[in-house]
């Protein structure tokens, strides 16, 4: 094996045995029955790694532009991940969907459910819960006393999932009790014996272990955390580089948030003028809402639909638009077992014996299901989005490291493209006679442009403009309300229980949602210059391959390595 593959491959076993929850996303065996250290021995020997292998790397010459690639890529991610440690901002990351409670919760999501063995992990694993999150607690309270606190917005949300994940919301709401009750052997429910038992007793186990985490939350954490949202220009710019890949001019990019905002909308309103001429945004929207054939009041049949057209997008696309692997074309679409309001892919086992899924986290209290509403929802999480570009990366065996094809994932590269897929859909005339469902396609846009504004806006403690183009609260100061108010002003496709989690999701997350739509400006930036150096030679179907084939890395990395193709 050559250098830089085996120093990757090392880093790839040596931080499965770091975190079998990794192990288990990425479908390696042998790890189901454990959890991660989360304490701050366990942080900090995932940081000892990264030293390491950037140490490694650096002495390591590649051989060939495949090595090169690959070493650019691996030492760019690692690099900014230590950073990350070393300033204490990934201990802050304790927010309303990215944590390690979370991360603990989900991993559950991901285990087989059937069989004697499945059943015994999941109920070892259950068993676990309790010492991860006294672990977790450790670590927040040594960087508690360190001066690093997340802000109390996001320290009692997290108390409040940990509530609903107990099933503070009523019967059949508790996650723990539905996860064992999904636990089967050939497909039979455990109704007796001793693996009924200690499947009883850990989840009891996990939801006093919950219970406990909340309380330590909020009565001892919260009075210490900050009431400020905002994160500063410092800390700031070293999540941008982290979630894009790439080092933006931060008031440029605001500026450019609120152009491209004013661009969409007026694209929004003249596809009004398709659907219902003469009438406003807001009336066509009200318009599709009473439209039955735009909409399911079944969340089942709701993903029904999600599913079928998932399916049909996959089997028109291939070969035509994508090469996409035989491994790939199978994609599952899922109702999550919370209702936090997420919506999120997990990408297919190493085998590929689990496929990619696309995972919706119904908010408590959405009735309404329009299709022309997450019709560009498909796109995103499934093909053409994360799930070609994820699986692809996962089926190039030849091209790409264990380390590329399951550990790397920059946000600006993934949520960029998955924009980008959303966009390209209608370049390719899928919305051609759906103009209700480029006008949802449009609005989440929209949103993503918003995002852009108020991310920046807020963290960064920019005012707002005084000649911003919709005239709104010229020169007045960023806060959590205004930014409720602004997304709500620019987003007519969320209702307000979700778009409450959105907006706690941008001030808890610094840098991570303006990833989305810079990622796609950088995509569509980096096809042109691609588009210019091929000259008449151009096809879009193998700007799509070699741009996928490279793999997952940060931004600049690729428009790097896209430039020497």
């Amino acid at each position: 094996m050559r250098k830089i593959d085996q120093i990757a491959d090392q880093y790839v076993e040596d931080a499965i045995a770091l975190s079998p929850m990794n192990a288990t996303a990425m479908g390696v065996p042998g790890h189901d029955h454990e959890l991660d250290d989360l304490s701050p021995a366990g942080f900090a020997a995932f940081a000892d790694l990264e030293r390491r292998t950037i140490a490694a790397l650096e002495a390591a010459e590649p051989v060939d532009e495949r090595e090169r690639v690959a070493k650019e890529a691996i030492l760019e991610r690692l690099r900014l991940s230590l950073e990350r440690y070393e300033a204490g901002d990934a201990y802050l990351e304790l927010n309303v969907l990215s944590s390690s409670v979370h991360n603990v919760r989900q991993i559950f999501d991901l285990m087989p459910k059937d069989g004697k063995v499945a059943a015994e992990n999941i109920a070892a694993r259950l068993a676990a819960v309790t010492e991860a999150f006294k672990q977790y607690t450790e670590t927040l309270r040594a960087e508690a006393a360190a001066g690093r606190v997340a802000a109390k917005r996001q320290v009692l949300e997290v108390a409040t999932h940990c509530d609903n994940w107990n099933g503070s919301k009523g019967p059949g709401t508790d996650f723990w009790a539905n996860l064992i009750s999904s636990v089967t052997i050939d497909g039979e429910p455990i109704t007796s014996g001793p693996l009924k038992i200690a499947l009883g007793n850990s989840a009891a186990w996990a939801r006093a272990a919950t219970h406990n985490f909340a309380r330590f939350l909020r009565e001892e954490l919260a009075p210490q955390a900050p009431e400020k949202d905002a994160v500063g220009r410092d800390r700031y710019s070293r999540a941008s580089r982290y979630f894009i890949g790439a080092a933006i001019d931060l008031e440029e990019t605001y500026a450019w948030g609120w152009q491209e905002l004013a661009r969409i909308e007026a694209d929004m309103r003249a596809t009004c003028e398709r659907i219902k001429p003469g009438a406003s945004i807001e009336e066509v929207v009200a318009f599709l809402d009473q439209d039955a054939d735009e909409n399911f009041t079944d969340k089942n049949l709701f993903r029904d639909w999600m599913q079928e057209l998932a399916d049909s997008t996959i089997a028109d696309l291939a070969d035509k638009h994508f090469d996409i692997p035989e491994q790939i074309r199978t994609i599952d679409c899922k109702i999550a077992p919370t209702e936090d309001g997420a919506i999120y892919y997990t990408g297919p086992s190493e085998d590929f014996t689990r496929p990619g899924a696309m995972w919706w986290s119904v908010p408590e209290g959405q009735k309404l299901f329009g299709k022309w509403r997450e019709k560009s929802t498909v796109y995103h999480e499934g093909v053409p989005g994360h799930h070609l570009q994820v699986g692809q990366t996962m089926a190039r065996t030849e091209l790409l490291n264990r380390f590329q094809r399951q550990m790397m994932w920059c946000s600006g590269h993934g949520e960029g493209w998955a924009l980008y897929s959303e966009r390209l859909m209608d370049e390719l005339g899928y919305y051609d006679d759906d103009p209700a469902g480029r006008l949802g396609m449009l609005d989440a846009q929209s949103f993503r442009a918003a995002r852009v504004i108020v991310d920046i806006g807020l963290h960064c403690e920019f005012t707002i403009p005084e000649d911003n183009p919709f005239g709104w609260r010229p020169g007045e100061e960023w806060d959590g309300e205004k930014m409720f108010e602004f997304m709500k002003a620019h987003t007519r496709t969320i209702e307000d229980d979700m778009l409450s989690f959105e907006r706690n999701r941008y001030l808890g997350w610094a840098g991570q949602a303006p990833s989305y739509k810079v990622g796609e400006r950088l995509w569509m930036q980096a096809r042109e210059d691609y588009k210019a150096r091929k000259g008449a030679d151009f096809s879009l179907k193998q700007f799509h391959t070699d741009a996928l084939n490279l793999g997952s890395m940060g931004l600049t990395p690729f428009a790097e390595a896209l430039a020497r193709l």
